[in-house]
């Protein structure tokens, strides 16, 4: 079975521009940039793209056969689904040692749906990326599979296994309650993750799609950062941002940008392959222009998730409560209303100015000129500070991460 091919770096419309390098691995063939974005031939001297630096780091990821991960998953056995999205199913597996010594791992399993080039872009935009950063709160790839067959092409990534699920499966559910010190935690290691993201690479990389559902979590509850299809590199050199794909595409017509408006007002379908409606940042959304301060914009949706215990949107509340980020501008985290808009679940089992800290945390990272907006580390420093806050505020009784209805209930009772 053979790889499909594509090239990683576009065909420079200046002869003068340089054209990248290209990265092979035993099942990774010459591949097409999975960036939209289009670099001068100074930006290609002053920093190296993530492909140059995935073949210089040469991660020892596995090459999986399709046989392997289907004996794995029991041919992909529906009942060992554990996820399923876009991008297309999760499964949960075990896989044999190499070598056959020790003992089978049990591991996450994307089989990602692959109708059209874009799936093979996003697979492959995970590969590099998770093959280059190293990183606490980055979820760790393991290998990758790569064929074509009758069934068309594979494609498959493989990582560690996450035993506590996301964060949206225990923030929003209704039969237990995410303990206020854990939320706070959790979006400290997110913040340290994206951090190292925007500032402790050669590159900058941009996140794109941070949201509670990507947020994964082991069996401490420590958070780690998934899903690296949409992640693209910085802007190097004097660039300020990177521009999509899309909005180059609207930038070559006048009927193909009326056409786009039309897109628009009809439902964000124009949205929905390069982010999550209700996440992305406001100057984004107008221009097509992504810089990490983006994944900054969508850090603060986040918070005021964690503060509520709402999602982004909830079509099922009074119209006024539908759109959280329109919701909480009624509540300003200076003023006691604020405490109105608190998650009842948390039973005042948390600290009221540490909760107005994350507010204004909130408030400054949903700061619409972009640049005012803070850097994560300046964002993980204040986590840092609330939870602080938070723990000199508790009894110093240990507590696990979450505590189920009947806990609440009985509290209530008595």
């Amino acid at each position: 079975m053979k790889c499909f091919p594509i090239f990683i770096k576009d065909k420079p419309k200046n002869k003068n521009r340089g054209t990248g390098s290209v990265f092979e691995t035993k099942n990774l063939a010459k591949s097409q940039d999975y960036s939209d974005s289009s670099q001068t031939s100074k930006s290609f001297q002053s920093s190296k793209s993530i492909p140059e630096l995935y073949k210089e780091k040469q991660q020892n990821l596995r090459v999986f056969s399709l046989e392997e991960l289907s004996d794995a998953t029991n041919g992909f056995n529906r009942t060992l689904k554990i996820g399923e999205g876009g991008f297309g199913s999760v499964y949960k597996g075990t896989i044999k040692p190499l070598g056959g010594r020790g003992h089978p791992l049990v591991v996450a399993i994307k089989k990602l749906n692959t109708h059209g080039l874009q799936g093979h872009k996003e697979w492959l935009a995970e590969v590099q990326f998770l093959g280059v950063v190293n990183h606490a709160n980055l979820v760790k790839l393991l290998g990758y599979c790569c064929a074509d067959g009758e069934r068309g092409i594979q494609r498959l990534l493989v990582y560690e296994f996450m035993s506590n699920r996301s964060l949206e499966d225990h923030l929003f559910n209704k039969t237990s309650t995410l303990l206020w010190k854990t939320r706070l935690e959790i979006m400290l290691g997110a913040a340290q993750g994206l951090a190292y993201l925007h500032e402790g690479l050669e590159v900058k990389v941009i996140y794109r799609d941070f949201k509670s559902s990507n947020v994964l979590l082991d069996e401490s509850f420590k958070p780690k950062l998934s899903d690296f299809g949409l992640a693209r590199e910085g802007p190097t050199g004097d660039r300020t941002h990177v521009s999509t794909a899309v909005r180059r595409f609207i930038s070559h017509s006048r009927t193909v940008r009326t056409l786009m408006c039309f897109v628009l007002i009809y439902g964000w379908l124009l949205f929905k392959v390069v982010g999550t409606y209700g996440y992305a940042a406001p100057e984004y959304i107008h221009t097509g222009h992504l810089t990490i301060q983006s994944d900054i914009w969508t850090f603060g949706v986040v918070l005021y998730e964690i503060i509520t215990g709402r999602r982004t949107v909830e079509r099922n509340r009074p119209t006024s409560e539908q759109k959280l980020l329109e919701w909480v501008k009624n509540f300003p985290p200076d003023s006691k209303r604020f405490s109105m808009i608190i998650d009842p679940r948390l039973q005042n089992d948390y600290s009221f100015s540490a909760a107005q800290k994350v507010g204004q945390l909130a408030k400054s990272c949903l700061n619409k000129n972009a640049k005012e907006r803070p850097t994560m580390s300046q964002v993980a420093e204040r986590l840092k500070q609330a939870i602080q806050e938070s723990q000199e505020g508790s009894n110093g009784v240990k507590k696990s991460h979450v505590t189920s209805s009947s806990r609440s209930s009985r509290r209530r009772s008595k």
